[in-house]
């Protein structure tokens, strides 16, 4: 009688720690990717910086167009993300005079090098250079006017966490830009659709789009504001 009462405790016992006890897979799996984990982007360029400075490219990208319906003008500060070779940083300093300042970011540390040098070369007091991380351009709180991201999204690999990010640094009325081409994230381009998606899931609304960057009609130049 004490052997089955024994017994029957010790079922008891075995079935209610196997309750507890997780199963193997269960309490380690994770929750899926998220849609921006999961979409594709391009490596980031780290050759020569110098392929950015070709001959016509002001004309093609109609760039004096792009900074005025960004509102860079004289005295603005603006923010060249993805700054590169600082092609767009030395035209947006000198727009903005020594009474604004442009902030050139870039994640790859001998493209701030390169792009201080510059400045210095060119004598342009007014350009200060950031080295951001890939989901944070570390920018000032409350100081930006302007942002361009100049053929850089598709490399970003966490683009809503780094809009999210930016929001900080926009002073009221703040525009974003950004130039690209179409494509499928891992060509160096990237669908519109998709960026106008994850703008709006970070906060921005579309104000304006246009062609006009490029004949090719891969090109799109998009320009977002924060919702209010």
């Amino acid at each position: 009688m004490l052997n089955l009462r024994v017994f029957a405790l010790t079922l008891i016992f075995l079935n209610a720690i196997s309750n507890t006890i997780p199963v193997c897979g269960q309490s380690t799996a994770q929750a899926p990717p998220s849609a921006e984990q999961q979409r594709k982007t391009s490596e980031p360029y780290t050759g020569d910086l110098s392929i950015f400075e070709t001959a016509g490219r002001d004309e093609r990208l109609q760039i004096n167009r792009v900074m005025d319906l960004l509102g860079i003008a004289t005295g603005k500060n603006v923010a060249d993300i993805g700054a590169g070779s600082g092609w767009f940083t030395v035209r947006a300093a000198r727009r903005v005079g020594d009474a604004g300042t442009v902030y050139a970011v870039d994640i790859n540390p001998e493209a701030i090098q390169y792009i201080g040098d510059r400045a210095q070369k060119e004598n342009l007091h007014n350009v200060k250079t950031i080295l951001g991380k890939s989901d944070d351009a570390l920018l000032p709180a409350g100081t930006i006017d302007a942002v361009l991201m100049l053929k850089t999204y598709h490399e970003i690999a966490q683009p809503i966490t780094l809009l999210k990010n930016l929001r900080a640094a926009l002073r009221p009325g703040a525009k974003i830009g950004v130039i690209d081409r179409n494509g499928n994230g891992e060509d160096h381009g990237i669908g519109r659709e998709i960026v106008i998606r994850e703008a709006a899931k970070a906060g921005y609304k579309l104000l304006e789009q246009y062609d006009f960057v490029k004949p090719d009609k891969m090109d799109y130049f998009l320009i977002f504001q924060l919702e209010k």
